[in-house]
């Protein structure tokens, strides 16, 4: 691993970690599952016939926060005491009603990186995560440069925090994609052993297919860990927003 240049991960790059995220091995999704059958039960217990619940941002992330849809036909008291019934399930975070063009507005309101990402970024211009070679296992001079790398994101815990790992084009790439994976597990576990949330850490092996600019595939520069900061765009409002547009 060589020092780093200035880390922003494009965010196409991050846009094509979502898909696998919503299938890892994460505590979001099981809590998104269950809180919304628990939810569709209330619906069914309060005679919210037509009411549909979701627990998934407008970004497609799982979420605590409730979104209501359906049920037009029924009368605001019914609205209003469903959603008030779901906000008492323990652990929702807070139910609000499907308004479309709200919803649209806030999936075109752009991510952007956080301060964090920068105190990473200036730790490793200097420094570097390195790795015993050829494996994923992160080299002992390295763990005080974990340390200060978990410090610098624990002020933006609650965004999403992306760890991406490259090797260069030396091997064949099945095993560079591997290996440039691995590392990055490792990473996010070192961190979740520093007290990092593992919900909030996506991680993408991204072998030799994204050199730095301005170098050769082969140069081992681009043997690299890079970190992205995004803040996430709250749901609001909360804790209840009822009875709903219709």
């Amino acid at each position: 691993m060589a020092p780093r240049q200035p880390i922003l991960i494009a965010l196409g790059a991050l846009a094509s970690v979502l898909p696998a995220v919503l299938g890892a091995k994460i505590g979001g999704p099981a809590m998104a599952q269950r809180l919304q059958a628990q939810a569709q039960e209330v619906v069914a217990r309060q005679g919210g016939h037509g009411v549909t619940v979701r627990f998934l941002t407008g970004n497609g992330w799982p979420t605590r926060h409730a979104v209501l849809d359906g049920g037009k036909h029924l009368n605001d008291a019914t609205r209003a005491g469903t959603a008030r019934a779901i906000a008492a399930i323990p652990g929702v975070g807070g139910v609000r009603w499907f308004n479309a063009s709200a919803l649209v507005a806030r999936e075109q309101e752009a991510l952007h990186p956080l301060h964090c990402q920068d105190d990473v970024a200036a730790l490793l211009r200097a420094r570097t995560i390195r790795f015993e070679e050829s494996s994923a296992a992160i080299d002992k001079s390295s763990r005080e440069l974990v340390d200060e790398v978990a410090t610098a994101l624990r002020p933006c815990l609650g965004s999403i925090i992306s760890i991406t790992g490259h090797t260069d084009s030396s091997g064949a790439e099945p095993g560079n994609l591997a290996l440039s994976q691995e590392r990055a597990d490792a990473v996010r576990d070192a961190l979740v052993q520093r007290g990092i949330p593992r919900d909030g850490i996506r991680t993408l092996g991204m072998g030799s297919g994204m050199p730095v600019n301005g170098l050769e595939p082969d140069d081992p520069a681009n043997r690299r860990i890079e970190f992205a900061v995004i803040a996430t765009v709250p749901l609001k409002p909360t804790p209840v927003d009822v009875p709903g547009p219709r």
